[in-house]
């Protein structure tokens, strides 16, 4: 998690038992635990929010006209299948 280890959390655990004493660690705890999780949820909130906002605000698209492929080019229509293309004229 944070680089934490088992024997860094055991030290953490004894340094808390001595300063606050066996009687208000429990109550403490409690309290800390609580505060996360509503820690959590707010910040999942937020995010949910900022998620929601980022799709309203979406620009829209405007339907592209086809480009030709090079400038001096005229681009070409495509053939439909009732279409039949013109015989080439002889020279």
């Amino acid at each position: 998690m944070f680089g934490i280890g088992m024997p860094e959390l055991i030290l953490i655990f004894v340094v808390a038992l001595i300063v606050i004493g066996p009687k208000k660690l429990p109550d403490i705890a409690k309290a800390l635990g609580r505060a996360l999780g509503e820690f959590r949820r707010a910040t999942d909130d937020i995010r949910e929010n900022f998620d929601l906002a980022s799709l309203d605000h979406k620009p829209q698209s405007a339907p592209s006209t086809p480009q030709p492929s090079s400038p001096g080019k005229a681009p070409e229509t495509p053939i439909v299948a009732d279409q039949q293309k013109a015989p080439e004229a002889e020279k």
